[in-house]
């Protein structure tokens, strides 16, 4: 799908950029100091751009302080009231996530839309299919992929009709196969940037089986141009998980310790499951573009061990260090983790050894 460029911030989407990953912070707006912290948690964990919920005018104004302490775009999510619109944008929001059919008549929206003209700032069209009009439920008998698209397009259509096309739009379904089909129905309709994600997918577990199903499919077709994955929890969770799904679709290389390991059988005689949560934890710090291997037993893991630039095979209550595909030495159980340390911490960082 090829669509046009949207600058966010010193951020540019569309039109062949890379895949951006987006979050969203879940404190209190107006509380500066917790909001700053969590999006330089997300900042360091890799996320791209932030969205910020802005319901009073403290958040509004909020977002000004918040702003000159932080490194990534800023977006503020609009609800009901377009005056919060207006502030958040005079206020240095970079782009302004509003739904037109929830925040009044023409007029209303015509003011938020000036304001966004003069300040250069996108408009991203959201509909959820939580929040789809009554005239579309009726027409397609419930949420459908048809109503979502339709909604979003005619919304869109409000928007250009006022002379702005500088926009971002986003159909979002909790039910994966329907947003895969709104994907494939509003790519060949428009040529706005799209943001794809999985509205409401649920807990840590579940949220990411769902967006990584749904993100997968909708992404492999050329669709998207960028990603949020919606999770129940510490949204630190959501940029990992959306990194991780770009780099396995081969989207997006973001360099960073990779780590492998095994499912355990009977065969394994080491805590593997520990030993590899420790490793995951433990190369988060590393900025090094290698694979790690963390495998459980002598019949496949060697061999596994030899592909990756640093592994360890696990024995009885011991392990062998392997190195670039050669035993280095072999290590009791409990030294393994700290063995591997030693060797990140040798690493180069241009990753050559």
């Amino acid at each position: 799908m090829k669509t046009r460029k949207v600058r966010i911030g010193d951020r540019v989407i569309g039109g062949g950029e890379p895949i951006l990953v987006q979050s969203m912070t879940n404190t209190k707006t107006e509380d500066v100091q917790a909001t700053v912290a969590q999006i330089h948690a997300l900042e360091k964990a890799g996320c791209e751009i932030v969205r910020c919920t802005v319901p009073t005018p403290e958040a509004a104004k909020a977002l000004k302080e918040i702003k000159k302490q932080i490194s990534i775009p800023l977006v503020a999510d609009i609800h009901f009231d377009y005056r919060l619109a207006i502030a958040a944008i005079k206020n240095g929001a970079d782009k302004v996530r509003i739904n037109p059919g929830n925040i009044g008549g023409t007029a209303r929206v015509r003011a938020v839309v000036d304001c966004a003209r003069e300040r250069g700032i996108p408009i991203r069209v959201g509909v959820n299919s939580g929040s789809l009009e009554k005239e579309f439920l009726e027409k397609y008998d419930g949420v459908t992929a048809e109503g979502l698209v339709e909604s979003a397009l005619r919304q869109a259509a409000v928007i250009e009709d006022m002379g702005y096309d500088n926009l971002v739009i986003s159909i979002k379904s909790s039910d994966v196969m329907m947003c895969v089909k709104a994907h494939e129905l509003i790519a060949d309709r428009t040529d706005h940037p799209l943001h794809v994600g999985i509205t409401e997918a649920g807990t840590l577990r579940r949220g990411t089986i769902k967006s990584a199903i749904g993100l997968g499919i909708i992404l492999h077709e050329g669709i998207g141009d960028t990603i949020r994955v919606s999770l129940t929890g510490d949204p630190v969770e959501e940029v990992r998980t959306g990194r991780y799904i770009l780099k396995e679709l081969g989207l997006r290389s973001f360099g960073g310790v990779e780590v492998v390991s095994c499912p355990t059988c009977g065969r394994t005689d080491i805590d593997l499951i520990g030993l590899a949560e420790q490793v995951e934890n433990l190369v988060a710090d590393y900025p090094l573009d290698i694979r790690v291997a963390v495998m459980g037993c002598v019949v496949n893991g060697p061999g596994e061990a030899r592909e990756a630039d640093l592994g360890i095979a696990g024995g009885k209550g011991e392990g062998l260090l392997i190195r670039r595909g050669q035993i280095i030495r072999k290590v009791p159980e409990a030294e393994l983790l700290d063995a591997l340390k030693k060797e990140l911490d040798s690493w180069p960082a241009d990753g050559e050894n």
